[in-house]
C-alpha cells in the first residue's frame, strides 16, 4: 500500500499548461514566430497543428470548444490567493521533518491505497492544532509525488478565498492545468452556459469537473489511470461569506453566518454526491476543518459522510507535545547561531512553554513570533515570556495573536447564539463563564464547602432547558467540547489551558470579559426565585442545594 512506488510515479502522458500559458497564442495583431514556421500540418502525437494568420488547435478526443473565451471567464472566478503555493501564502506554515510523523504517514497511506474503499478524509481538530501545516506539508508531498490535482487553502480574512463560492471553479482551474483536453472541456462548458458560477455547487461540480474528466477519459482510455489523483480543501470552518468590517474584530452577522453554514454544507454534499459516490472519477478528497457545524453534522452517528468518510481528529494521540518540543528545540538552536550564543536557552523554558501550550500549536508559533521579533533579545523576551502574567495595564503582549483569534471565535459564537429568538435576553458571556467556573469547583471558603453540578443542573440554575449546553457551544466546539458523563450528563472541557486564562484575564479579554460576582449575583437571583417558588413537597436534597448554591454565590459575593 504505501510501499507501491507506481502509486507515486509522476504522470508521464499528459503535458501540464503553466499559468504563464494561458494567454499563449493571443499576440494581437503583427506577425508571429513559429516553432513549425513555414510547415503546415505537423503531427504532434494527439494535437494537430496548423499554421496560418491565425492558430486553431485540435485535440484528438472531441474535448470540445478550443476558444479560450470559457476560460476567460473561469478565470474571473477563481481564487489564485488560495493556491498553496500562491504568492499570499508564502512562508505558509508546514511540519518540521520529524514532526506530526504520526499522522502525515496516515494521512499518506490513506492517498496511496487507492483501492480503499473510503475515498473522502476529513480531518478535524482544535483552533490552533496545525491542521494547515499538515495541509501543506501533504500537498507539497503530493506535488513532488506528481499526484496533486489541486489544493486550495481557504482563509477567513481573505476576501478573495473565505466563501465557498470559488472553491469549484479553482479545482477546474488546477485540473485544466493538468491536462489540455480537460481544459477545453471547462472552456466549452463555461462558454455554453457564462451563468454557471451562479448555479447550485453541486451543479457547477458535474460541469466544471465530472463531465470534463468523463470527456478526458473518453478521448484517452486507460492512460487515464496516470491522472493526479489528490485534491485537499484546508480550512473549510473559514468560509464565513461576508464579514461586518467595522467590528472588531471583524465578525460575521448571524444571518450571514448561518448562510456560510449551510454552503459548507452544501459543499461537502456536493462532493459526496459528484466524487465520492462516483466510481468513474479517480479522486481521493482530503478538507481540514474545525469541528464547526457543518463538517460535525455530517460526521456525526446519522450523518450523511459519517459512513463514506475516514475521519481523523487531530488530537493528543498523535503526540503534539513532543512535536512542540522538538520544534522550539530546533528554533532556539537556530536562535543562537544567529546570535552566536548557543547557551541562550535552557531545557526548562522549553518544557514550561511546551506545558502551556498544551497541545495547541499555534501557542508555540506565538511564542517563536514574539521572541524574534526584531530589535529584540531573544534572551530577554523569552524572559518576559517565562514571568509574564497579565494585568491591566500591560504594556507587554506576548500572546496578542492568540488572543485576536480567542477573540474572533468567541465573538461569532456570542452574535450566532443570542440572535436565536429564543435566546431573546441571554447573556451567552455569562453564561459560558458559570459553565467554565464549574469546570473546577466553586468554593465557599468560610464552610470549606467545593461543590460541582452536572452540565443539567448547571443549566437549570442558569434558567435553561436541560441539556442546553450543547447549542450553548454549538459555535465553539474549535475551544471546547461537552465531555460525557453517567446517564445524560455532560461537562464542559477546555481544549487550552490559554483559553481558560484569556476568560479569566479582562486585560486579554477586554470586551468580553464577565468577573466572577457578575456570575455570582445572577447565580443568587436565579436560586432565590427558585426557593421561592419550590413546592412545600419539593425534593429536600435539591432545596439543600439550592441553599447551598445561595450560600456560596453570597459568599463569593462578600469575598471579591
Amino acid at each position: 500500500m504505501a510501499g507501491n512506488q507506481d502509486l507515486l510515479r509522476p504522470p508521464q502522458t499528459f503535458p501540464t499548461l503553466r499559468p504563464d500559458d494561458q494567454r499563449a497564442g493571443q499576440r494581437a495583431g503583427g506577425a508571429t514566430t513559429s516553432f513549425f514556421s513555414g510547415a503546415s500540418g505537423v503531427n504532434t502525437g494527439d494535437i494537430q497543428y496548423f499554421e496560418a494568420s491565425h492558430i486553431t488547435v485540435h485535440s484528438g478526443g472531441g474535448a470540445g470548444d478550443t476558444s479560450n473565451e470559457g476560460w476567460e471567464l473561469l478565470l474571473k472566478n477563481i481564487a489564485l490567493n488560495a493556491l498553496h503555493d500562491s504568492s499570499a501564502r508564502y512562508d505558509a506554515p508546514k511540519c518540521d521533518e520529524d514532526t506530526r510523523v504520526e499522522v502525515t504517514d496516515e494521512i499518506m497511506e490513506w492517498i496511496q491505497n487507492r483501492d480503499g474503499p473510503q475515498r473522502l478524509l476529513c480531518m478535524t481538530g482544535a483552533a490552533g492544532a496545525g491542521k494547515s501545516a499538515v495541509q501543506q506539508t501533504i500537498a507539497e508531498r503530493c506535488k513532488e509525488s506528481g499526484i496533486l490535482s489541486a489544493a486550495l487553502f481557504c482563509s477567513s480574512t481573505d476576501p478573495t478565498r473565505n466563501t465557498v463560492a470559488f472553491i469549484v471553479p479553482t479545482i477546474a482551474y488546477q485540473l485544466g492545468l493538468k491536462h489540455h483536453s480537460f481544459r477545453n472541456s471547462v472552456s466549452a462548458a463555461v462558454k455554453h452556459n457564462p451563468n454557471i458560477f451562479s448555479l447550485s455547487l453541486q451543479s457547477q461540480m458535474d460541469t466544471l469537473i465530472v463531465r470534463p474528466f468523463e470527456n478526458l477519459r473518453r478521448s484517452h482510455g486507460p492512460d487515464i489511470n496516470s491522472f493526479p489523483y489528490v485534491i485537499l480543501i484546508d480550512g473549510l470552518d473559514e468560509c464565513v461569506g461576508k464579514y461586518n468590517a467595522t467590528s472588531h474584530p471583524p465578525v460575521a452577522d448571524a444571518d450571514d453566518r448561518r448562510q456560510a453554514e449551510d454552503r459548507q454544507a452544501e459543499l461537502l454534499s456536493a462532493i459526496k454526491r459528484c466524487i465520492v459516490d462516483n466510481k468513474n472519477l479517480p479522486f481521493r478528497v482530503f478538507i481540514a476543518s474545525r469541528p464547526e457545524w457543518a463538517i460535525r453534522t455530517a460526521l456525526k452517528p446519522g450523518g450523511y459522510l459519517r459512513q463514506v468518510a475516514y475521519h481523523i481528529e487531530l488530537s493528543d494521540k498523535y503526540e503534539a507535545s513532543g512535536d512542540m518540543r522538538r520544534y522550539l528545540q530546533r528554533r532556539f538552536e537556530d536562535i543562537g547561531l544567529q546570535i552566536d550564543n548557543p547557551q541562550w536557552f535552557s531545557e526548562d523554558a522549553i518544557e514550561n512553554l511546551v506545558r502551556a501550550a498544551s497541545g495547541q500549536f499555534v501557542y508555540v508559533a506565538t511564542v517563536y513570533k514574539y521572541i524574534t521579533e526584531r530589535r529584540g533579545s531573544p534572551a530577554e523576551r523569552l524572559k518576559v515570556l517565562l514571568a509574564w502574567t497579565p494585568h491591566d495595564g500591560q504594556v507587554v503582549r506576548p500572546f496578542e495573536a492568540l488572543d485576536r483569534l480567542y477573540t474572533s471565535i468567541l465573538s461569532t459564537a456570542k452574535k450566532a447564539y443570542e440572535a436565536v429568538d429564543t435566546h431573546h435576553g441571554r447573556d451567552f458571556l455569562l453564561l459560558l463563564r458559570a459553565h467554565h467556573m464549574n469546570v473546577g469547583y466553586f468554593h465557599i471558603p468560610s464552610a470549606d464547602i467545593f461543590l460541582n453540578f452536572s452540565g443539567d443542573v448547571l443549566s437549570s440554575l442558569l434558567g435553561l432547558e436541560a441539556s442546553a449546553q450543547d447549542v450553548l457551544f454549538s459555535d465553539l466546539r474549535s475551544l471546547v467540547t461537552l465531555e460525557k458523563g453517567g446517564g445524560s450528563d455532560s461537562r464542559l472541557r477546555l481544549y487550552h489551558k490559554s483559553f481558560s486564562d484569556f476568560l479569566e484575564e479582562k486585560s486579554r479579554a477586554k470586551d468580553l470579559f464577565v468577573p466572577v460576582s457578575r456570575v455570582c449575583t445572577h447565580l443568587s437571583k436565579r436560586c432565590m426565585q427558585l426557593i421561592i417558588e419550590c413546592p412545600l413537597d419539593f425534593d429536600s436534597r435539591a432545596y439543600r442545594n439550592f441553599i447551598l448554591v445561595l450560600a456560596l454565590t453570597l459568599t463569593r459575593l462578600i469575598t471579591l
